[in-house]
C-alpha cells in the first residue's frame, strides 16, 4: 500500500492514480482520518501522561487530595479506554481505505479503463502458416488420446481436465525447462504450499478487492493460491533483511488454482482458462531503487522472451494499461502467444514492478549500507504455466498426421524425441 504520508501530501496525484485505474476509493476520508487519528493520539498521550503524573502525587497527598485523585484517575481511565475504542474504529476504516489506494502508475503506462487501451511494443516472429487445415488444441489432444474432458467434468466440474500418455511428460519437460533456465540466471527454485491464509492475499494486494477470484476451504479457514507469488511475497514478512541479502530471486513452482468467476466466450474452450493449472513464477525482492527495479523488470521480461523464442511461438509485447494493470502495480507488461486457431495473440505471462507497495503491507523491510531501513521492492511475472501455453505450442508445431514437432529446446527432457 501507499505511505500514508506520501497520500496527505500528493492528494491530487493519488487522486487522478484511482481515477486511471478505475478505482472508487475517498482519498479525502483518508486525508480526514489521518488527521484525526494524530489528534486522537496526541490526546490520548497527554491523558496517559496526566494520569502518571497524578500517581506520583498520590503518596504525598493528603486524604482529601487523594480521593480527588482517585476520582480524577477514574475520569482519566474511563476517557483514555474511550479513546482507545475510537482509536480502533477509525484506524480500522483507515486501513480498510488504504488497502484499496492503489500504486501510481509510471508516466509510461498507457492510460485507459481497460485492456482495449493496451499498446503493443513489440512483435516476435511469424505468424504460422500451414499447408494442410490445421486442428485446433482441442482436436489435437482428442486425436492423441493426451487429455480427458468428460471424465474430469463429471468429477471436478466444468473447466477441469486429466492429462494423459505424451501431454502429460511434455508438461513436466516444460517445467523443467523453465525452471533450469531460471536456475542459469541465479534464481532459487522453491516449492510453495498450494493454499495460504487470508493475510498472506491480502499482502500481495490480491485482496480485499478480487475474493471471489479464489477458492476458500471454508472449514479450515485457507484460499487456494493462483500463483506462488501469494506465498512467496509473505516468506519474509516481518523481517528486517541485510543489505547483502538482496536480491533475492526465487523460481516458484507451484500448482495454482482460480475460480474465473464470470469469465466466459470462445477463448475458454480446452485448456485456454481453466480452474487448475501449473506454473514456473519468477519473483525478485530487492533495493529501494526506481532504477534497480527498472532493471529487473526489463530482465524478468526478456526471460520469458527467451523461453518462447526456445520454444519457436510467435509472440508480441502489450504495455498495460493503468486500468488494465492492477491496483497495486506501476509498470506491468503482458506477453501474448498467437494462438492459430483463435487467430489472435492470447495472454501467457505478465510481468508486473510493484516497488513498496507489497512490502508495506507485509512490513518486509532491510537495512542499508547507511544502516536505513527501508521497504524493499517486488516484481513477479511467469516463466511457464500450463495448460495454457499448450494452445498456442501445440497447434503452431502440429503436424498434417496430428503429432507433435517437439521444439529443440525441449528435446533433452523427453529422451531427445522430436516427435509426439
Amino acid at each position: 500500500m501507499l505511505d500514508q504520508k506520501f497520500i496527505c501530501a500528493n492528494v491530487d496525484l493519488v487522486k487522478e492514480a484511482a481515477r486511471n485505474k478505475g478505482v472508487d476509493v475517498d482519498i479525502d476520508r483518508i486525508v480526514e482520518l489521518d488527521g484525526m487519528v494524530r489528534s486522537l493520539v496526541t490526546a490520548t498521550e497527554g491523558l496517559r501522561h496526566e494520569k502518571k503524573s497524578m500517581a506520583k502525587q498520590f503518596s504525598s497527598a493528603s486524604e482529601d487530595e487523594r480521593k480527588e485523585l482517585q476520582s480524577r484517575s477514574k475520569s482519566l481511565s474511563t476517557d483514555i479506554s474511550e479513546n482507545e475504542a475510537q482509536l480502533r474504529t477509525w484506524q480500522g476504516e483507515l486501513r480498510e481505505l488504504l488497502l484499496i489506494t492503489p500504486n501510481i502508475p509510471s508516466e509510461e503506462a498507457p492510460i485507459g479503463p481497460d485492456a482495449d487501451a493496451n499498446e503493443v511494443v513489440k512483435t516476435v516472429g511469424e505468424k504460422t502458416q500451414f499447408d494442410f487445415d490445421p486442428l485446433d488444441h482441442v482436436d489435437l489432444l482428442e486425436k492423441n488420446d493426451w487429455v480427458d474432458f468428460k471424465g474430469a467434468a463429471a468429477t471436478a466440474g466444468s473447466r477441469t481436465y486429466c492429462l494423459k500418455g505424451d501431454l502429460v511428460m511434455l508438461e513436466m519437460a516444460l517445467m523443467r525447462f523453465a525452471l533450469d533456465r531460471l536456475i542459469k540466471e541465479g534464481f532459487k527454485p522453491i516449492t510453495v504450499p498450494p493454499y495460504a491464509r487470508e493475510h498472506a492475499f491480502v499482502g500481495t494486494g490480491h485482496f480485499p478487492l478480487h475474493t471471489e477470484e479464489a477458492f476458500k476451504l471454508v472449514d479450515d479457514d485457507f484460499y487456494m493460491i493462483g500463483t506462488s507469488e501469494v506465498v512467496l511475497n509473505n516468506l519474509h514478512a516481518g523481517d528486517i533483511l541485510k543489505d547483502s541479502d538482496l536480491p533475492i530471486l526465487y523460481a516458484g513452482y507451484s500448482n495454482c488454482y482460480r475460480r474465473e468467476a464470470g469469465s466466459g466466450g470462445r477463448d475458454v474452450r480446452g485448456l485456454l482458462r481453466v480452474h487448475h493449472f501449473q506454473k514456473v513464477e519468477q519473483y525478485v525482492i530487492c533495493r529501494n531503487d526506481p532504477e534497480e527495479s527498472r532493471k529487473w523488470h526489463d530482465t524478468l521480461l526478456g526471460i520469458s522472451e527467451s523461453l518462447l523464442s526456445a520454444l519457436e511461438l510467435p509472440y508480441q509485447i502489450v504495455a498495460c494499461s493503468t486500468g488494465d494493470m492492477g491496483l497495486g502495480k506501476i509498470r506491468m507488461h503482458d506477453v501474448e502467444t498467437w494462438v492459430p486457431s483463435l487467430d489472435t495473440y492470447r495472454e501467457t505471462h505478465s510481468c508486473s514492478t510493484l516497488h513498496d507497495w507489497q512490502s508495506r503491507r507485509t512490513n518486509t523491510r532491510y537495512r542499508d549500507g547507511d544502516k536505513k531501513i527501508n521497504f524493499v521492492h517486488t516484481l513477479n511475472n511467469t516463466a511457464i504455466a500450463t495448460p495454457r501455453v499448450f494452445a498456442p505450442l501445440l497447434e503452431i508445431h502440429q503436424r498434417k498426421d496430428g503429432r507433435f514437432n517437439v521444439p529443440k529446446a525441449l528435446r533433452p527432457y523427453l529422451g531427445d524425441r522430436d516427435i509426439l
